[in-house]
């Protein structure tokens, strides 16, 4: 009789949720013919435009390209100055580079991991045309702040909303007329995901005209129009475009994901606040802000360690993994990495170097359960027991 070691019991840091639901949307779109930017772009379009509270929606293939879109279309161009942090996924500052601008780098606030304000006027120079805001890991930026700059030394201002669906800044959705674009990713980290995706939010009508052509290899009419017209159209190239369209497969997957948003927000701020109550017996832990008036939605939940804390993040992230606990470090800093790097601009951002080296980002998705959560905790525990 042979006898067998039951499977550890591991929790990955996310997972994206499927359901019923998007399975039978993919099978309508592949039985409708219609597989490439179509009907069901468009209405995703519509119902995200709609949930934010914008004017106009664009769907193109993924974050990375909605914010080259975005530059673009605010005509940042080569030579330009766009204030960033360096604290963010590398394809913030990427993007930047894509239209031949430069990313300056500025130092983020130590509580809440996005953009200081006060550090913005000193990063400002003749060549700087914008100001890129990112929400990162779902908390909202200080738009206010960062608009008064901005309006008063006559910058651009564009949110990387890539993890900020749903979440809210003083009663409005991220994606609302807080900037002059916003952009968001539905990779399979974030909460709404359509496999890769993204979405780029304005109320700037001619801009909406011009991303949609440029994401389209600048063609002047669309297919749907083409395919829809009783007469000939013979389109038009008037200049450089990308092929960066969203298929209807994922816009299909999108819009039932939409629907769940809510529901989703919901269940990551439960397990958020299970997390900062069973953590804060630990004074050297220090959980995630929520500042007054600002929806967090928690597409990471992500903690500090501070001072004289008894193991050192990286110890403490394979002493959890050794548990079947899967973590990540914390937000890269883009500074630290090759295309981007220089020792002038390492010297000057001291807390974001020491949030990408203090912070740890623990197990959240829609689908985890109490048990689940509780085998997280407890491998703190364990692990620090005999700290």
């Amino acid at each position: 009789m042979s006898t067998s070691t039951p499977e550890k019991h591991f929790i990955p840091i996310a997972k994206p949720f499927i359901g019923a639901e998007e399975e039978t949307a993919v099978l309508e779109t592949l039985r409708s013919g219609w597989l490439s930017q179509g009907p069901r772009v468009a209405e995703f379009e519509k119902q995200f435009a709609a949930y934010v509270g914008a004017k106009h929606a664009i769907a193109v293939s993924s974050c990375t390209t909605a914010l080259h879109l975005a530059f673009l279309g605010a005509n940042i161009q080569a030579g330009d100055e766009v204030i960033c942090p360096s604290l963010s996924f590398i394809a913030t500052a990427n993007s930047i580079r894509y239209v031949g601008a430069r990313p300056v780098f500025v130092d983020v606030d130590p509580v809440t991991f996005n953009l200081d304000p006060a550090k913005l006027e000193a990063a400002i120079t003749p060549r700087t045309r914008a100001i890129l805001a990112v929400h990162q890991i779902g908390l909202p930026a200080a738009m206010n702040e960062i608009n008064e700059i901005a309006q008063r030394r006559s910058l651009l201002v564009i949110e990387d909303a890539a993890c900020a669906i749903g979440s809210v800044y003083h009663g409005k959705r991220i994606g609302a007329p807080h900037s002059l674009m916003a952009c968001f990713s539905f990779h399979p980290r974030k909460i709404l995901t359509t496999g890769e995706g993204g979405m780029i939010t304005t109320e700037d009508a001619q801009i909406n005209e011009r991303l949609r052509r440029l994401r389209q290899h600048a063609m002047d009419v669309s297919d749907v129009a083409r395919h829809q017209s009783k007469n000939v159209i013979l389109e038009r190239y008037d200049e450089v475009g990308y092929n960066f369209r969203m298929t209807d497969m994922q816009a299909a997957v999108g819009l039932v994901q939409l629907g769940r948003v809510e529901g989703f927000i919901r269940r990551r701020r439960e397990f958020a606040a299970v997390y900062t109550e069973a953590l804060s017996e630990y004074e050297w832990l220090v959980p995630p802000s929520e500042p007054q008036g600002l929806r967090h939605n928690y597409q990471s939940y992500m903690v500090r360690l501070k001072g004289r804390s008894p193991i050192s993040r990286d110890d403490l992230m394979q002493a959890l993994l050794d548990r079947g606990v899967s973590t990540r470090r914390g937000i890269m800093a883009a500074h630290r990495e090759k295309p981007y790097f220089s020792n002038r601009t390492d010297s000057m951002l001291p807390e974001t170097n020491s949030a990408t080296d203090n912070c740890i980002i623990l197990p959240l998705f829609h689908q985890m359960s109490e048990e689940d959560q509780n085998h997280v905790i407890e491998g703190f525990r364990e692990v620090l027991r005999g700290k």
